[in-house]
């Protein structure tokens, strides 16, 4: 039965340590693009303030029509630059925040795992050394009951820290 159950948690836990694998590898991949477009839009942002700036510097040298027509140009082209900013203001926000926070989930998890790990290492040994001890000395029942005692101790720990 402990057998059987340690075969289980085995399972799981591979399931768990793949699915944490495969989260970390692709949202950090996420992480990244994302951030890299948002600096991209930024920058295009900047540019398009610098056209701005210009545009209206060259509307001051020129007629009167003209200038009027550029400096319309200039102040619609400088809102749809505030669209853009709040754009990078929400991605900022909405996306590449709640990613970056995956990466702490994922390293607690990582850890969880780890320790996760350890106990059940300690448990198959356990079981082995029990394993070995009814081999040698089916007789000596006391310390066999002793170990399977510890041994169900354990087993019970694991499965409250779940």
């Amino acid at each position: 039965m402990l057998r059987r159950g340690l075969e289980n948690r085995d399972t799981q836990t591979r399931q768990l340590q793949d699915a944490v694998t495969n989260v970390e590898k692709h949202f950090g991949e996420l992480c990244q693009i994302f951030a890299a477009y948002v600096r991209k839009t930024a920058r295009l942002r900047d540019k398009a303030d610098l056209l701005v700036n210009e545009i209206n510097v060259y509307a001051s040298t020129e007629t009167p029509n003209l200038k009027q027509g550029l400096k319309n140009f200039a102040d619609e082209f400088a809102r749809l630059q505030d669209y853009r900013q709040a754009e990078v203001e929400r991605l900022e926000a909405k996306v590449v925040e709640p990613l970056k926070a995956y990466g702490t989930i994922v390293k607690m998890k990582r850890d969880d795992l780890k320790a996760t790990l350890t106990a059940r290492n300690r448990e198959a040994k356990q079981l082995n050394q029990l394993e070995r001890t009814r081999q040698r000395n089916p007789s000596d029942r006391h310390v066999i009951v002793s170990f399977d005692f510890s041994l169900k101790k354990c087993f019970v720990r694991y499965a409250v820290q779940k």
